[in-house]
């Protein structure tokens, strides 16, 4: 710029200030347009028939060019050739058909359609907790041999496992035997009470030796020797896999040390993270497919079985239990699966599964469904009906809306659709606030603010929001009352 032409820039501006003020101090901040402007000026506007606004403050409406006399920047001219505002609605843009043309506009109808949604999620293949068995020392004592010593190892119930030197297990076989014999020498006593005391003895004797960890057969055995013995027997509790072996012959070992621990492989647990953006699609007893490093391309399945009911607050996502069947062995504790579990959700956010719908489920053991209700018959427990964790049968009254995925502008909580009003002479746009639901693939589920039919702006509705924000209307970044309270004040300087 020249030294001549700065005085003059200067005085422009100086110009343009006092006349934004004045404007500003004779009315509100919505009428500085060219109808609130003096006749002479409103005249001029309409020859020109031009209005030049800020980019950063579209409330400033001037006849000219010019500065903005907020920030400074320079006016631009507002183009209503293309798109006119409709007074009857803050939101409403009349377009002409060639604008609508040269903005690439593009509708898609409201429908109603089944959502499927495929759920993504990883983890890992572990034990199941409910069939494992840790084998500890009853009573204090030596470990002189283990019959197993190795992990590894396949058992059976009832297996002996370990063979433990105890005296204290000796001093409690000869509290029986005693007992015994008092027994017998006051069974022809004519006194009730003492035949009775003499008996409950004897059962307090046996209930010692069970709670050291002898089993009735062991302890009919001594009764039937007739002679204690210093040495114990440890037997398997349930048939399995040795998976930890935590002591060695000849080891002294007190109550409660641990000796192994035998884990039953037949059943597993496959732990699974799902993000918390994916919690509305899944329910329990929902099946599950998932695929393992070892084995890729087959497909195992469970069902889901517990749902943690708090969130890992770093890495936001929620733990999941599935129950597998592992009867062939070839699922290993700590492998690395994908899992997917597919569902449709109706309008209401229930779960289709036609499979389970009307059914009944045992809430500890999803793999039981049954017809009717009853008891669950691994652990007695009430079945509870399917509907009352979210499942309903395929409903096509219930199927939600759908929009495509590019149709709202999302800030914040808030999501802006534009629709194509119909029976209009031109192309007419109105921008409406609407509740979304989940995302399913390239669609969203609508909540509310929409009706089947209506055609929604899934390509140029930047535009139409844009030219909305132009004007100094209620657009995607500003709902119809902070507009109102931003064009009566909300840029006072």
């Amino acid at each position: 710029m020249t030294p001549d032409r700065k005085p003059c820039r200067a005085a422009r501006a100086a110009l343009a200030l006092v006349a934004a003020i004045s404007f500003q101090c004779s009315s509100s901040p919505e009428d500085v347009s060219p109808d609130s402007m003096t006749p002479s000026t409103s005249e001029a506007a309409r020859d020109a028939d031009e209005t030049w606004t800020c980019a950063m403050h579209p409330q400033i409406r001037l006849p000219g060019p010019g500065l903005c006399p907020i920030c400074g920047m320079d006016l631009i001219p507002v183009d209503d050739t293309g798109g006119k505002t409709d007074v009857a609605s803050e939101r409403t843009l009349v377009m002409s058909p060639e604008a609508v043309a040269l903005a690439n506009i593009q509708t898609a109808p409201v429908e109603r359609d089944v959502v499927a949604k495929e759920v993504r999620m990883v983890g890992k293949v572990d034990y199941d907790e409910t069939r494992v068995r840790k084998i500890a020392a009853w009573a204090p004592g030596r470990i002189d041999r283990l019959y197993v010593d190795f992990t590894g190892v396949e058992v059976k119930n009832g297996d002996h496992l370990v063979y433990v030197y105890s005296p204290e297990l000796r001093t409690a076989q000869d509290e029986l035997l005693q007992a015994r014999r008092a027994a017998r020498e006051v069974a022809q006593s004519r006194s009730a009470v003492l035949r009775e005391s003499s008996t409950a003895t004897v059962e307090a004797a046996r209930e010692k030796l069970r709670l050291l960890g002898l089993t009735p057969d062991q302890i009919r055995e001594i009764e039937r020797r007739g002679t204690p013995s210093d040495h114990l027997t440890i037997y398997a509790p349930i048939g399995g896999t040795v998976v930890k072996k935590q002591a060695f012959e000849g080891m002294y070992v007190e109550t409660g040390t641990p000796i192994y621990e035998i884990a039953d492989l037949s059943k597993l647990w496959v732990r699974l993270d799902a993000y918390e953006s994916d919690m509305s699609w899944i329910r329990y007893g929902q099946h599950v497919e998932f695929t393992t490093e070892a084995y890729p391309g087959e497909l195992f399945h469970g069902r889901v079985a517990f749902i943690e009911p708090t969130l890992n607050p770093r890495t936001r996502t929620v733990k999941l239990r599935v129950n597998v069947e592992n009867s062939d062995g070839r699922l290993k504790p700590e492998m690395f699966v994908r899992a997917v579990v597919r569902a449709g959700v109706t309008e209401g956010g229930k779960v289709m599964d036609p499979e389970l719908a009307g059914k009944w489920i045992a809430p500890m053991h999803p793999e039981i469904v049954r017809d009717e209700p009853g008891t669950c018959p691994i652990c007695g427990m009430d079945l509870v009906r399917a509907e009352d964790y979210g499942y309903v049968a395929s409903d096509p009254e219930a199927t939600p809306l759908l929009i495509p995925a590019s149709a709202p502008l999302i800030t914040g909580q808030r999501a802006v659709v534009y629709v194509k009003l119909p029976d209009t002479e031109q192309p007419t746009f109105e921008g409406r606030e609407i509740v979304l639901g989940p995302r399913t693939g390239d669609h969203f589920v609508v909540r509310d603010g929409l009706e089947e039919g209506e055609h929604v702006v899934v390509r140029g509705n930047f535009k139409l929001d844009s030219a909305l924000q132009i004007q100094a209307r209620p657009s995607m970044m500003s709902s119809p009352d902070r507009a109102a309270e931003s064009a009566h004040g909300g840029h006072r300087h």
